[in-house]
């Protein structure tokens, strides 16, 4: 896997609808995140993660809030035996931004074998 240069940047203060992207900006930055789609409602990328057992799943978990409170930038988390479901949204614009996409590519700079 090749690092996305979106997992070379960190999250900014993004605050209002002016930062919200648009159909065309988030099919272009998802081009670059395997595996990661837009929810039903449009307003959050999503992707599961699947693990080997319960402690694979709580090491991703620790690592992805390590992350998220550098960037403070928090996900939402779902967790099982086995797996873990990242969705990424920013309330403070009502879908989608820039940070969003940040993050998910920083996850997967975790899990770059």
């Amino acid at each position: 896997m090749t690092l996305s240069p979106l997992a070379t940047q960190h999250c900014q203060p993004r605050k209002g609808s002016e930062h919200a992207l648009d159909r065309a900006a988030i099919d272009g930055h998802l081009a670059h995140l395997a595996g990661w789609t837009v929810s039903a409602d449009g307003k959050a990328i999503v992707k599961d993660f699947r693990f080997p057992d319960f402690h694979h799943t709580l090491g991703f978990i620790n690592a992805v809030g390590f992350m998220a409170n550098q960037e403070d930038h928090h996900p939402d988390l779902e967790a099982g035996y086995g797996h873990c479901q990242v969705l990424w949204s920013t309330h403070d614009v009502g879908g989608l931004s820039l940070n969003d996409f940040i993050c998910a590519a920083r996850v997967e700079a975790l899990l770059d074998r």
